[in-house]
């Protein structure tokens, strides 16, 4: 249960609170469990860092059920991530298990605030991406998971609520990486659900799945840029009406990605063949949906993913739809 603290600073992230009882709990935890995510990183058979891992399970699920441990920032750079929402609804942990053969498995926690028991349950991710077809449109659980390494975590809010969707990574195999849009939220209280009818015009779609060359780069990231965007317009000239679009700039927050496909005819669903297009999407938060904007292309810095757009002109900006 959580001290009466701890649970207002749910609410109020000012009053978190960790007594010196459990710091010293969960700083044991974090000593004991770091070699063994050393094994699970480096160790020189898949039963070996398998072993290890098991044992990290072990340890991390004990942890996260300690009193308050929602307040114990967890710090193993790199080799797990770890994503909070600012609201401290939950937070979500996640790391690779990497075979032999290269094959990728996933692990994770979810840590979750139960309003009604005033306490922050602990949910195992299992990976079962392996097993899973049309894993785009199927609603996923805990047990039943899509395993990434999740890298950013995106609250978007419409009308008071607050929609949260990750963005992650997995290394799949050795030929073929993953990137994932994934939609999360939170029924029963705080058991959590993956996936969810987020995307505009999308009907059966639950999640953005990006498969491709283990040798590719693809770019998916939450980001404010520059975007030009078309607005149709009925506009008279020469004395008949014709459809126009108008260009326009605006600075908004994306999910900007790159847009995959085969690299060669013939290929198709076959992802180890598959690469960025040199096409860039986004899908935009609006009216409580993700709306995908084939034709917003954001200006980013760097110039490796992407180029300066052609100024707009200065006059007459509007041209013909052919």
């Amino acid at each position: 249960m959580l001290s009466f603290f701890a649970a207002i600073s749910v609410f109020n992230p000012q009053l978190s609170v960790l007594n010196a009882q459990n710091r010293d709990v969960m700083s044991a935890y974090q000593r004991n469990m770091q070699p063994l995510l050393e094994k699970v990183n480096s160790a020189p058979t898949d039963n070996e860092r398998y072993n290890a891992n098991e044992l990290f399970v072990q340890l991390f699920d004990e942890a996260l059920r300690v009193d308050d441990s929602f307040e114990w920032q967890w710090d193993f750079g790199t080799s797990v991530s770890v994503l909070t929402s600012s609201d401290r609804q939950f937070r979500i942990i996640t790391w690779p298990v990497v075979r032999d053969n290269g094959e990728y498995e996933c692990f994770g926690f979810v840590q979750s605030y139960n309003a009604k028991s005033e306490q922050y349950d602990v949910y195992v991710l299992h990976d079962k991406s392996d097993e899973m077809i049309s894993a785009s449109e199927q609603v996923l659980d805990p047990d039943n998971w899509y395993g990434s390494v999740y890298q950013e975590l995106i609250e978007a809010k419409h009308d008071g609520k607050v929609s949260y969707t990750l963005l992650g990574w997995t290394g799949v195999n050795a030929m073929v990486q993953r990137k994932v849009i994934e939609p999360i939220m939170f029924r029963g209280g705080s058991r959590p659900q993956f996936g969810q009818a987020l995307f505009r015009r999308e009907k059966n779609l639950r999640r953005v799945v990006l498969e491709y060359s283990s040798n590719a780069m693809v770019n998916l990231r939450y980001d404010q840029q520059i975007v030009r965007t078309y607005e149709n317009k009925k506009v008279k000239k020469k004395g008949r009406t014709i459809n126009m679009q108008v260009p326009r700039e605006e600075k908004m927050k994306m999910i900007l990605f790159d847009e995959v496909a085969p690299m060669l005819p013939g290929m198709e669903g076959l992802p180890q063949y598959y690469a960025p297009t040199g096409t860039e999407l986004a899908y935009i938060f609006r009216d409580g949906r993700w709306e995908l904007r084939d034709n917003a292309q954001g200006r980013l810095s760097d110039p490796k993913l992407n180029k300066d757009f052609q100024p707009l002109p200065k006059e007459d900006p509007a041209y013909k739809v052919k």
